[in-house]
């Protein structure tokens, strides 16, 4: 019984029903061809001797138990080929969904272990160190337990000082009168939150001032993450950017180091849309500053090229993309605006963390029972 002929590719990710139905299908289509070659080959070469223009009553007998018999037997073949088929996928079936249930059961076993070295935490620090964040640090360092408790104690340690979900716009609106950071208003098709960085519009040079508004903005693109969503987008314009205009190497190496340290699996990809040449030397310098999990994110798309053309197209919806990444909206950043939407996140985030939130000012709560020492987490995601 020939096999060969051309069916589709069964995916290991399809179901044992679907499958089977696949096997049995070629299997009736193989059986169609024997039966076909068979009646062609051996019926009719044993019950007709005198090729003729009709076939003679004894012909016809013939041929007609020939089939029948011929029919029979391939019908016991195709149940044993299906049984036996069935029972391979049902074991292969099997001994998949036990791993992925023993992976699964290793990985919270892991979770659990990081948080019992951690030790015990009150106020931000147990808000921070839920089981989403620590299953990030354990991705970050590829479910080393160890590694992933180093990263995580490091974190704890830069938020207890740079106080990120202390900040408030009023202290970095500066920053971002140009929109040479800020959030999107759209999301990528998926529902992630986008922040578009065009940093040919750098406005600054206080480094400090730069990396305070460029957490800020972080920690507000994480606050407003759908439910099922823990990572962010980023969509950077090369518009206007030269090597006088550009970052200086010890920001952009802060930069990375915050993201990819600090904020360990939140970056879902990072689009650097239509790079001049001369970004070229800078790259070759940055790139080593990056590790291997957030470099693979980072895509290069140039708006003549049909590979980058279909990479964005399947990230993004045109209708919603703007013009200075090929797609159809008008990109228009409205500092007054964005800075009130940013106030009334800032209420939201005051709420979140149990902090006095007012305009011109913001305290911890003396109620809140947090002393000076307390490490400040990052916030979890709440619905916008």
């Amino acid at each position: 019984m020939d096999f060969s002929s051309p069916s589709p590719p069964m995916g290991s990710g399809q179901s044992p029903e679907a499958l089977m139905e696949q096997v049995q299908a070629q299997l009736q289509q193989a059986y169609a061809e024997e039966l076909i070659e068979t009646l062609r080959g051996k019926c009719f070469d044993k019950c007709v001797t005198k090729p003729g223009s009709s076939l003679s009553s004894g012909e016809s007998s013939c041929v007609s138990r020939c089939v029948d018999r011929y029919i029979e037997a391939m019908g016991i073949i195709l149940i044993l080929h299906t049984s036996v088929l069935f029972k391979m996928f049902r074991r292969k079936t099997t001994s998949q969904a036990e791993q992925e249930n023993n992976e699964a059961a290793l990985r919270e076993a892991k979770i659990k272990e990081v948080k019992t070295l951690i030790g015990e935490l009150s106020g931000r620090s147990s808000l921070y160190c839920s089981d989403p964040c620590l299953k990030r640090y354990l991705e970050a360092r590829n479910w080393n337990v160890g590694k992933a408790k180093k990263m995580l104690e490091e974190t704890l340690k830069w938020r207890s000082t740079f106080k990120p979900e202390e900040i408030r716009w009023d202290e970095v609106s500066g920053e971002g009168e140009t929109g040479k950071v800020y959030k999107a208003g759209f999301h990528d098709r998926s529902g992630r939150t986008v922040l578009i960085l065009r940093p040919g519009l750098q406005n600054t040079k206080s480094l400090e001032n730069q990396m305070k508004h460029l957490v800020y903005l972080i920690e507000n693109a994480i606050m407003n993450l759908p439910e099922d969503q823990e990572q962010m987008s980023w969509l950077i314009d090369f518009t206007d950017w030269s090597l006088s205009t550009s970052v200086p190497i010890k920001s952009a190496r802060e930069t990375i180091n915050i993201l990819q340290n600090h904020y360990p699996e939140r970056l879902a990809v990072a689009f650097l849309y239509n790079p001049p040449r001369l970004f070229e030397a800078f790259w070759k310098i940055v790139k080593y500053f990056i590790d291997a999990k957030t470099f693979i994110k980072v895509k290069f798309v140039y708006p003549k090229n049909p590979e980058s053309v279909e990479l964005m197209s399947s990230f993004f919806d045109e209708e919603n993309l703007p013009t200075e990444f090929g797609g159809k909206a008008l990109l228009q950043y409205n500092h007054e605006e964005f800075s009130k939407q940013m106030n009334q996140d800032d209420v939201k985030t005051a709420d979140f963390w149990g902090l006095v939130h007012s305009n011109n000012n913001h305290q911890q709560q003396s109620s809140s029972g947090f002393s000076g020492a307390e490490i400040a987490p990052e916030p979890i995601q709440t619905n916008t």
